[in-house]
């Protein structure tokens, strides 16, 4: 039994949320955001709202998957009303980095003339550089700026568009590591995870992309707003510091270089779950199948995103698989447990001690009713350890017990796929992979 720091050699780091003329950062504020963690009582699946801010969130070929998807979800779940727009002429289907599908709402061109509270921009390459040479995308976000209104971007989007637009000049910004001497002689750039300079918000990478979020529900709902969205998420209590998972009957996962790997997804998969783990795991090398277990490849997530899958359920069973994943999300977690042949191959899958997971509700939806925990310690989302029949581990935020792996929700997803990624590859991998992503 042992519990211990993930990618062990992870460096201490300050979080880093930094508002213009504001020293040292605001660390109460960060506590305040994540002060509803210890809480383990249901929340209400959307929190209730004022009027429904109108934010644009535009995406293209190339787009970090994890950013934009982070971004929509955190926004919708305040209640905010967020157009997904494509940039691409003509395709509403973006082909986003790391194999990810997204689905937009409606072709940018299609909404020039509307007006939003707030325009955010993912980062990822080259989904920045797409936005950089969209002149309507252009117009749209000077426009929106002349009137004073909030925008935002992360990771590439901030040196990449907004820099290169001329609208953080005389501003103080940040935007991924790779990137800052790439942000114009006249923007004042900062390391901060996530930099507010009056109508301006800019922030590094998908490692700070929840934090990012929830300042952004902040700046356009107030901070009781924020505290409501983030309790529930089940953030880290410190941003960019080590973090550790719990590993029990711990056992080898060398299954060679290039892990097959299942993700099913179905209508009310969490998209913040789903996204994160197939990014990360892509990013680490691995071979991962997104089957849908509708009858098309196209889901609608829970709030309301939509992926495309690689392939449905049928054609994916054809495939044997090192590791079989489950996202979050009732509606998801539900499809899973009602699913024969998916149960029925996560039942081969544990009989033949080969390695399966599950994170948010679907430990406790799926795995725990199917036999799938017995004898096992496991986590779920904390409004839901009371499902699970053994609840002497639950609140680990990552917990490896053998073959099985389980975590809490949203924001554990992060943790949980690192540490497959350590379990998989190694732990040098795994740190170099958190760097990577400015999660420490």
């Amino acid at each position: 039994m042992a519990t211990r720091p993930l990618a062990s050699a992870l460096p201490l780091a300050k979080t880093q949320l930094t508002r213009s003329g504001s020293s040292p950062p605001l660390l109460r504020r960060l506590r305040t955001l994540t002060r509803a963690l210890a809480s383990s009582s249901p929340q209400p699946a959307m929190a209730s709202s004022p009027a429904a801010k109108k934010v644009l969130v535009p995406i293209a070929n190339g787009t970090e998957p994890m950013e934009a998807v982070i971004t929509i979800d955190v926004l919708r779940r305040a209640g905010a009303d967020v157009a997904v727009a494509s940039v691409e002429p003509g395709a509403s289907t973006v082909d986003a980095a790391w194999g990810v599908k997204l689905a937009a709402d409606a072709l940018l061109t299609d909404l020039a003339d509307a007006d939003f509270d707030l325009i955010s921009l993912p980062g990822g390459m080259p989904g920045s550089s797409a936005f950089r040479d969209c002149k309507v995308l252009e117009n749209v976000v000077k426009k929106h700026v002349q009137k004073g209104k909030l925008y935002a971007a992360i990771c590439a989007a901030p040196a990449m568009a907004l820099g290169t637009w001329g609208l953080l000049n005389g501003l103080k910004a940040t935007c991924y590591p790779s990137f800052m001497d790439k942000l114009p002689s006249e923007v004042h750039a900062v390391e901060s995870r996530v930099q507010i300079d009056g109508k301006c918000v800019t922030s590094r990478g998908p490692g700070t992309a929840m934090e990012y979020s929830v300042v952004l529900v902040e700046q356009l709902y107030g901070k009781e707003k924020a505290e409501e969205v983030a309790g529930p998420m089940v953030m880290r209590p410190q941003h960019g510091v080590e973090f550790s998972m719990k590993e029990l009957n711990a056992t080898s996962w060398n299954v060679g270089e290039t892990p097959q790997i299942l993700v099913p997804v179905a209508n009310g998969t969490e998209e913040m779950e789903a996204t994160m783990i197939i990014d990360i795991l892509r990013r680490a090398k691995a071979n991962v199948v997104v089957a849908s277990l509708e009858d098309k490849l196209e889901i609608v997530a829970s709030r309301k995103v939509k992926m495309v899958a690689d392939v449905l359920l049928d054609e994916a069973l054809k495939q044997q698989y090192d590791l079989i994943l489950l996202p979050g999300g009732l509606g998801g977690a539900e499809a899973y447990a009602k699913s024969d042949k998916l149960m029925g191959l996560i039942k081969k899958q544990a009989e033949a001690n080969k390695l399966y997971g599950a994170i948010c509700a679907s430990p406790a939806i799926a795995l725990e009713p199917h036999g799938l925990l017995k004898g096992k310690k496991a986590t779920s989302y904390p409004a839901m350890w009371n499902k699970l029949t053994d609840q002497s581990e639950c609140k680990n935020r990552v917990i490896i017990d053998g073959n099985l792996i389980t975590s809490q929700g949203p924001g554990t997803s992060m943790e949980f796929s690192l540490a497959i990624v350590e379990k998989l590859f190694g732990c040098e991998k795994a740190l170099e992979l958190a760097k990577t992503m400015v999660f420490v």
